[in-house]
């Protein structure tokens, strides 16, 4: 598989216009991953050996996460969590794996359940230290809440966690207009706004925004040049 961002893996990736949708601010006509950038970014800059996805709707998250693992030496993987509720796009593990495969990307491994049932199996308890984890499964504040408290504590030191569609509360209709519900991951992004010992950063992109969010530690009051990479320049 070819290493790096190039316009015919991007406009492939485009051919298909389900790839253009859920608001990660893509537009195909200059090949722009919109926020997309910024989640093969922090894959290629943090370097994770695991990175965890809750949610998407045609894989456009962990594609980009799959990427930039996939090219770095470290050879990270992504854990990809949705049990495909809004359709069965989800559902055939032979199909999964093969639709990644097509967009050139071969390191996710994907669990077709809730983060409620993932944190019962094995595959969790195994899991290790985390990199990087997006949430962007079922938009309301108990889920966001629930699906944070799974995976945070498992975050690495200067990993990250990006929760999507955390600025607007609105009715979410991904389900269908029969089986709207009310979007509410920005109250709890608010609520952890409250805590001192997080930096959070909201990025008001697409339709609905994302959040990134990290702990501080020990090194946050530590001289940067004891931990930064390299030392003084």
């Amino acid at each position: 598989m070819t290493r790096g961002m190039s316009q015919e893996w991007i406009a492939g990736l485009f051919a298909d216009p389900e790839l253009l949708r859920m608001g990660h601010h893509q537009r195909a006509e200059d090949q722009n991953l919109g926020l997309g950038w910024l989640y093969y970014a922090f894959g290629r800059i943090v370097r994770p050996r695991l990175a965890v996805v809750v949610g998407s709707w045609r894989g456009f998250a962990p594609i980009m996460f799959a990427k930039a693992l996939q090219d770095n030496l470290e050879q990270g993987e992504v854990v990809f969590i949705d049990p495909s509720l809004a359709d069965d796009f989800w559902k055939d593990a032979g199909r999964v794996k093969d639709y990644f495969r097509q967009h050139g990307v071969g390191n996710i491994r994907h669990f077709p359940m809730t983060t409620q049932q993932f944190v019962t199996t094995a595959d969790y308890r195994a899991l290790g230290k985390l990199g990087l984890v997006f949430i962007d499964g079922l938009h309301t504040e108990a889920q966001a809440s629930f699906d944070y408290a799974a995976f945070s504590p498992l975050l690495e030191t200067r990993g990250f966690v990006m929760l999507h569609d955390s600025m607007i509360v609105r009715p979410d209709k991904v389900y269908g207009s029969e089986k709207a519900y009310g979007m509410s991951v920005k109250l709890f992004v608010d609520r952890l706004k409250q805590d001192p010992s997080l930096q959070l950063l909201d990025l008001p992109f697409g339709h609905t925004g994302v959040t990134l969010l990290r702990k501080l530690d020990e090194e946050a009051t530590r001289d940067p040049y004891d931990w930064l990479d390299g030392g003084p320049r």
